[in-house]
């Protein structure tokens, strides 16, 4: 369906104009994606106010296994043409002076699904931003020419100058986003905060929504903050990250090695590879020598960006400082991301209707409504092929924000419009 010409005017939040709006152009998309809410008549108010019928028909779909998403090599073709491509929607997108004004970076560590990872960057994009996209250097030709791709097409989109082969639970990860981070600084926009985002992650909150939560950090970081428990073995000991051939282990190999303690006598914390993180605190662990020997020191541990920035956060003195005797900063706290952990469901959180990947849910329909109340920035996982009209209304209850206040205010009528970011049949 194409998205009819319609002159918006701005949105307000309070005092504050989030959304200005003109003369949303045509569109159509080059590559296909499914959109089971209209052919399944799916209504996503319902689904977000859990009736039965309506989740039925999710668990329906669901059942047949049928998804099918457009595939990398569509991507790839989509991106031939430039013009076409932005003109599908991204070049509609524009954000008001009070988003402008703050402008943020993100860093994208993706790997497969590049029509997944074209979703989220669409769902996410503003033109005054910035987006470092890394790919996993084992990636298929056709995923690494869909990234090209999107790079090309978007002056503010562009591939990460140093790209890592990135291995499972390893220093590589954590390497990826230093590498995005580094050039981003380098970047000529003056991003305010940074969020890290891999493909399965999905925006909870509009940019402007963002923005606001952002401003009142006032300079704090937001990343999960926890004493180590029982996780202190992750670098306690020597681990192998590669075999007698220099062949890499699937993930990092714990040996009986122990290892030296960690430099400057620095306090450990464990939390998440997630992080929403200042320019100033990012700026401060690029030209630090403490930052720099505690990275180097990470490099033989298990999971280091798991720890590395929830311990960096605690070190006296870095920009947005959380003093090691402050309480923890979990993952309820932290709300960078909202992830599901098995071990941890009926007790912090409602059990997962969707399924489990290494005891992490990746969501159903049914957590629509929490997923959205809860108050966190992002989801983790969101998967079309588990579960694909969870993301479809996503997509609706976000660009619904865009446009409810508009409705009450100037009384159009929305009956016959179709909103960009949901379906392209």
């Amino acid at each position: 369906q194409a998205f009819p010409h319609q002159v918006l005017s701005h949105v307000l939040l309070g005092d504050q104009i989030l959304i200005s709006l003109t003369e949303i152009p045509l569109i159509s998309l080059v590559f296909e994606r499914p959109c089971l809410t209209v052919q399944y008549q799916i209504n996503c108010t319902a689904i977000y106010e859990m009736e039965p019928v309506e989740l039925g028909k999710t668990l329906a779909i669901r059942n047949q296994k049928s998804y099918v998403g457009p595939t990398d090599e569509a991507v790839v073709n989509s991106t031939s043409d430039c013009d076409q491509f932005v003109s599908q929607g991204y070049d509609a997108i524009q954000g008001s002076e009070f988003e402008r004004e703050f402008p943020l970076a993100c860093s994208l560590a993706v790997h497969q699904d590049a029509a997944l990872v074209e979703r989220l960057l669409r769902a996410v994009y503003m033109p005054h931003n910035i987006y470092c996209i890394h790919y996993d250097l084992k990636s298929s030709d056709d995923f690494i020419s869909a990234m090209k791709g999107l790079a090309r097409c978007m002056p503010n989109v562009f591939i990460a100058s140093k790209l890592e082969r990135v291995q499972y639970a390893g220093f590589s990860r954590l390497k990826a986003d230093l590498n995005c981070l580094s050039d981003l600084l380098d970047s000529e926009v003056k991003w305010k905060y940074v969020i890290n985002l891999c493909g399965q992650d999905f925006p909870l909150r509009t940019n402007a929504e963002l923005v606001l939560d952002l401003k009142e950090l006032k300079g704090r970081n937001m990343v999960e903050s926890k004493w180590p428990g029982g996780k202190q073995w992750r670098w306690t000991y020597h681990h192998l990250l590669k075999d007698s051939n220099s062949e890499y282990y699937s993930s990092p190999v714990t040996t009986s090695e122990l290892k030296s303690p960690p430099p400057h006598n620095i306090a450990m914390f464990v939390g998440s590879a997630y992080f929403t993180l200042s320019r100033e605190f990012v700026g401060f662990v690029h030209q630090s020598s403490l930052a720099s020997d505690f990275l180097a020191w990470s490099e033989d541990t298990y999971s280091p960006d798991e720890h590395f920035w929830a311990t960096m956060i605690r070190v006296s003195g870095v920009p947005g400082e959380v003093p090691s005797s402050d309480p923890e900063i979990s993952e309820l706290v932290s709300k960078t991301r909202l992830v599901k952990w098995w071990s941890l469901e009926e007790r912090l959180y409602p059990p997962c209707t969707g399924v489990h990947v290494r005891e992490v849910c990746i969501y159903g329909a049914a957590e629509l409504r929490w997923l959205l109340n809860y108050g966190h920035w992002f989801a983790n996982k969101v998967d079309p092929k588990v579960d694909p009209v969870l993301m479809e209304c996503l997509e609706e209850k976000l660009a619904e924000k865009l446009f409810i206040v508009l409705f009450f205010h100037f009384h159009l009528n929305f009956r016959n419009m179709t909103v960009i970011f949901i379906c392209f049949l």
